[in-house]
Parts: C-alpha cells; structure tokens; sequence
C-alpha cells in the first residue's frame, strides 16, 4: 500500500478521498491550514500536517508541501483544490519519486481558461452559450450593446495572480437588465479579466465525470443537482446519479482529447429546459465538490486514480448505481436560509423557481429511499461534529455591537461596518431569523 498526501483538508472532496484510500488499505496524511480540518479528524486519516493556505500563500504552501512528501516518504500527492494544483505541479521533478497524478502545469491551466474549453468546444459541436469577451472594462459600452438578458458575468478563469504573492478566487454573477449589468461590472475589479458575459441557460446541471489514462477511459459517471448553494447556481448540496449518456459522455471525452487530459475531470453542463440542449459550462480538472457521490454509486475515483498512478491497471468501471442521493446536510440548510432571508428576484432565480414555502417543505423531507448523507457517517462521525462545530461557530453566534465612535456605524466582529457588507448581507443569525419567519406564519 503507498503513502498518499492529500491537500485543502477543509474541503468536502478531500474527506472522500481520505476516506476511499483509507478503506482501500493506503496510509493517508492531511495537510490543512489548521490544526485541525474536517478530513483530518477522519478515523481514516494517519496524520495531519498543518500548511500555508495554497490561495493567499502559494510559495509558502508549496514549501511546506515539499518538506511533507520528503519527511513522510510520500508515494502520492493528490492536490485538491485548483490554488493547491497551481502551486505543487511547479515542483514535479523535484518531488520525485512522489507521483503527482494530474497532467502537466500548461496542461491544467488550458482547462481552466473557459474562454479556451468553450473555442475548442465549438470545433466539436459541442453546444455552447452565446457569449461576448470583454478584455477590459474600456470594451463596457461596444461588448454589452448587443446582449439578450439575463447574462451571467464570469471570469475566464476562476483563479487569478493577485498580488503579493497570491491568487485570488472569482465567481459567477448574474444580470436580469443593463443596469444590473452596469452596477456588477463596476464591482469587479481588473485583474478579473478577461470576462465571459454569457446567456444564462435554464435548466438542471449535470455532470459527467472520467477517469482517462493514456486516452483509455478507466471510469465514467454522471449526476444531475437537485439543489444548490446559492440557490440560483453554484455548488451543489443535493445531486442524484443518473445514466451517463453514451453521446455526452463521448463529447466529453473527445474535449478532453483536445487538451491530452489523463487523470480525474469533471465537464459540467446545464440542460436547456425548454429545448433539452445540454449546453457545456466549463471544465474541472481535479476532483469535484460532491466526490462522495460517486463513490457511494460504486465508481471509487480516488481508490481507482492512485492505482494508476502507482502503475497498476484497474479494470475500468463500466456500471454503477443511478437513483443514489447524496446530500451536504449543512450545506442544503444553508442554501434553505438563503431562500427564506431573500426573494427569488434578489436571488436572481429563474422564472418559476418556487417560492419560500416550497423550499422548506423540499427540506424537510429528510430522507427517502437511495439517499446517503454525505459528511456525516456512522462509521466515521467525527468530520461531521467537526463540521457542526464550525458551522454553528461560524454562522449561529449572535451579532455583537461594539459602542460606536461619532459619525461611525456600528462595528461588526472582525472590523467590518454594515455598510462595507456585502449587498443583501442579512445582519441577524440565520437560526433567529428562520424561527420568526416560521412563527409569523
């Protein structure tokens, strides 16, 4: 059995693949930027190493990276989060014989440049969202003249060189009307572009996951998201295996051909629910936010991803379990108190989205045959109070006002006044403000 390093121990995805290499026999070290990280507390996990974050710090992550796989006499390093990849591939030859199982650095920015893997889409037929590029703000007034709305305003890549030193991460933005447009491109600041301002598809999301080694397919998946967080589109917290559809799933393949892809990804689409067009939304090279999912369908991509790197020749996984559920717990009651604090028009939620009262009654339904929960497990509950705790730390604690100097708004803990919050920041913990909307009802 080999000695397997897994990075970013705070993210879903890397308890599931410390898990899945602990079951399958492998000594799995975490590193995490804390002391302690919802992977590392796993029954699964042999040590725990604290690192730099790979976002704000990646130099200093990566030397602590490299101490690591020397002291541990590390086989396999599995970064999971792209600010991790971005900042272990640089040093390849020098951590030899440690295998990193993810294509060359040139390789994994090409799939993360969206504006790259949606040109080579079109040479595929591969359905694509109409869209304009603006490489600077100067290009506002030409680029946004002729767009149908909404859009969706999104960076080209997902990462970008930040300084000092550091990356910083961007997300997707939604704009019903131009003066929506307007305000959200003054938000944004220049080191985000080149933008993507794209027409917004509605409709379900669906993924299709592979595991390719030397063009063969040694594994394929596929799930359609049930719910997410933020409701109007991002991470999901309930998804759903589904057949793999052979036409997609060959798409898929051939797009990844185009960029000589080996090793985990996962090609995410949205199914036009007015025309069933599925229409390509961007590529993940590295293992995915709902990882646990798969793995409890029966397609073991991290079990399955160290084999090859270690040489071995796995039979390719040609079948799985569809009709399996997984659900992200707190992440689903987070995504329920966003839709009960907000309305659907400030959540930006397509037309005929449901209201309030049929998110809670969705929620509520807590379990039906074929779900799994995805942190909290039996066998291994402690990521799941780890969770808990945090979650409870971090979002229950009562507001605390300090008194405040004249001319001065009130001061939040951390230093942040109300008016530097975020828009549609709600001000009150989310657990008081869903009893009294329960109540008032």
């Amino acid at each position: 059995m080999a000695v397997c390093l897994v990075t970013d121990g705070d993210e879903r995805a890397a308890l599931a693949v410390v898990r899945s290499l602990g079951r399958a026999g492998h000594r799995v070290i975490v590193a995490a930027h804390g002391p302690r990280s919802l992977a590392g507390v796993s029954r699964y996990a042999a040590a725990r190493i604290q690192a730099a974050d790979p976002l704000h710090a990646p130099d200093d992550f990566a030397a602590s990276i490299e101490r690591a796989v020397v002291e541990h006499a590390v086989d396999v390093l599995i970064p999971i989060t792209d600010a991790a990849l971005l900042a272990v591939l640089p040093l390849r030859d020098r951590l030899l014989p440690c295998r990193i199982p993810f294509p060359d650095l040139a390789r994994v920015r090409a799939v993360g440049d969206k504006a790259q893997v949606l040109e080579a889409a079109r040479t595929l037929d591969i359905s694509v969202p109409e869209q304009r590029v603006m490489t600077s703000a100067n290009q506002a007034a030409i680029v946004t003249a002729a767009l149908r709305y909404p859009v969706v305003i999104k960076p080209s890549r997902s990462l970008v060189d930040d300084a000092p030193g550091g990356r910083r991460k961007f997300g997707v933005v939604y704009a019903a009307n131009a003066g929506e447009l307007a305000a959200a491109l003054a938000r944004i600041p220049t080191s985000a572009y080149p933008l993507l301002l794209q027409q917004r598809i509605i409709g379900p999301g669906v993924g299709v996951f592979l595991l390719l080694r030397d063009g063969e397919a040694i594994a394929a998946f596929s799930h359609r998201r049930i719910r997410e967080k933020p409701p109007s589109g991002g991470v999901s917290v309930y998804r759903e295996s589904i057949p793999a559809e052979p036409g997609l799933v060959a798409r898929s393949r051939a797009l990844l051909d185009q960029f000589g892809w080996t090793g985990v990804a996962m090609v995410e689409y949205k199914i036009d629910a007015s025309t069933g067009t599925p229409y390509l939304m961007e590529i993940n090279g590295r293992f995915w936010g709902s990882l646990q999912l798969a793995v409890d369908a029966g397609v073991d991509f991290p079990a399955l991803l160290v084999a090859t790197a270690l040489g071995r020749h796995p039979e390719p996984v040609v079948s799985y379990r569809t009709g399996i559920r997984s659900r992200w717990l707190l992440g689903d009651l987070d995504q329920l108190l966003t839709r009960l604090r907000r309305s659907r028009r400030k959540l930006a939620l397509p037309h005929g989205a449901g209201g309030r009262l049929r998110a809670l009654l969705d929620f509520l339904v807590l379990w039906q045959p074929g779900d799994r929960t995805e942190v909290l497990r039996w066998r291994d509950p402690a990521p799941f109070v780890h969770e808990l705790s945090e979650w409870v730390r971090k979002t229950i604690r009562p507001t605390v006002r300090k008194p405040s100097e004249p001319g001065q708004g009130a001061i939040r803990p951390g230093g942040a006044r109300p008016e530097q919050m975020a828009p549609g920041h709600d001000r009150r913990p989310p657990v008081r403000e869903l009893s009294e909307w329960v109540r008032e009802r």
